[in-house]
This record gives C-alpha cells, structure tokens and sequence, in this order.
C-alpha cells in the first residue's frame, strides 16, 4: 500500500509542511509518483519519518539529523555531543534560575550584572549604568573585585555627597569632597588591587575599554564630579596637576574607580 503525503503526515503525527520540508533539506526521500503525478510513499520513507521526529523531539538539530543518516549507523558520537550541548544548557538555565531568584528577593533591576542585586538598592541610577559598562569591558576578577568591595563597603554619607554634588560647586568644596574620598579610595585600591590595575583586567585591550569608559563618565558625572575625582586620585597618586594649582580646572575621569 502507498500513501499520499497527507496520509504519511497524518499517521506519522506531524505536518504536511513538515514532510515538504524534509524533503527541501535533503532529509527525507522523494517518492515515486503516480501517473497522475500524485506521490506515493513506502513504509521506509513512514519509518525515516519517524526517525527524524524522535530525533527531533530528542532535541537533534535537523543539520545533525542528516550529518547521523540512516538507524543503521552508529549514532553515538552526535549523541553524545547533543548530551553535552544539553548538560551546558541545563547548567546555564539553573544559574539563570539562581539570578532571578535574588533579583527578586531583592527587588532589583534585571539588568544588572550577575551578582550585584544584594547592593542595587544603594547605587544610583549613574552608578548602575556606569557598572553595566564595566562589565562589558572589565574581565571577571575585576568584576568579582569591584562586587566583594561593593559587599563589604556600602556607600557613605560621602558617596552621597559626591553624587549631590552641583555642577558650580566652588573650589573649596571640590577641594575638600577630594580630601575625604582619597582615604577612601586608597583603602579600597589596597584592599582590592585589581580596581586599580584596568588594564591588565581588560578584555578587549586599554584604548578600547578607555574609548567606552571615559566618555560614558563625562556623560553621566557633571564637571565638578569628574574633577573631584582627579583631585583625589592625584592625592592618593601623590601626582601635582599645574593646571589645577593655577586654578584651571581638569576633569580626568579614572574610570578603574567606583567612585
């Protein structure tokens, strides 16, 4: 007995479309035709079928399906390489399970990167797009350096005084917020080296992780903020600037601080 091909797809429990489609990829065999032009399948094209749909529910691409061919060859290397695939997704899907689970505990933006929910509720909205850069730019100790620091040293009356900062703040205010974040800053490059060391931790080389950082902090941090930094990281450095002696102010942003 033959069947035609929406006899084939009904009793192989899948699509007229599907078995079409199959034939386009090479998967499944064409099948001799009537004289009236009309298709006539044999039980090896219903069983090929069916090997392609356990296959595939099996979750076998259909680029491997055909690379495995016929029942009758050894299936076992592709197998086990689609085993594999697997095992990686499960692992990715429950460590994306294990995220989620403390985004929600702590009701924290989604899109921060992996580890930083327990601390989003202290970062302001500069902060957190600044620390969505440096993951894109920053390898994982860096990353692990900055999320430890973050853990262990929550944001003080200073930070908030830094991100309160105007724009026209006068000398002597720049001058003093300088003067309290430097001891702050030298603890934490102390503490946690690899903040300070940004391009040794960089993943797509010093120019461009600078090309992505620098203009990002001139964007997001006003002048007066930008030029409190450099004056802390010259105290800390130990470095003079003529420049900002003479009163003309420099905003060098060093975007390897979280501050």
């Amino acid at each position: 007995m033959a069947w035609s091909t929406r006899q084939l797809a009904e009793i192989a429990g899948t699509t007229i479309k599907a078995v079409r489609h199959y034939h386009e990829i090479g998967l499944l065999d064409e099948p001799a035709r009537r004289s009236n032009g009309y298709k006539q399948y044999e039980t090896a094209h219903l069983v090929r079928l069916l090997q392609i749909k356990r296959l595939s529910g099996l979750g076998v691409p259909l680029a491997r399906i055909a690379s495995m061919g016929r029942a009758d060859q050894d299936p076992d290397e592709a197998l086990r390489a689609l085993d594999s695939e697997l095992e990686a997704t499960i692992t990715r899907l429950q460590r994306v399970r294990a995220e989620l689970a403390v985004i929600l505990r702590h009701r924290a933006p989604a899109d921060l990167p992996a580890g930083f929910s327990a601390v989003a509720g202290e970062l302001a909205d500069v902060d957190r797009s600044m620390l969505m850069i440096y993951a894109q730019v920053f390898d994982d100790d860096a990353m692990d350096a900055l999320r430890t620091m973050m853990h262990e040293q929550p944001a003080t009356d200073t930070d908030d005084e830094f991100q309160a900062l105007p724009a026209d703040a006068d000398l002597r205010t720049r001058q003093a917020l300088a003067e309290r974040i430097a001891p702050l800053l030298r603890d934490q490059l102390s503490a946690y080296p690899a903040l300070g060391e940004a391009e040794s931790h960089s993943l797509h080389g010093p120019g461009r992780t600078e090309s992505a950082i620098v203009p990002a902090l001139r964007e997001l941090y006003n002048p007066a903020q930008l030029e409190v930094l450099y004056r802390a990281h010259l105290i800390v450095t130990g470095e003079t600037d003529e420049r900002l002696e003479a009163g003309t102010p420099r905003a060098d942003p060093d975007g390897r601080t979280r501050r």
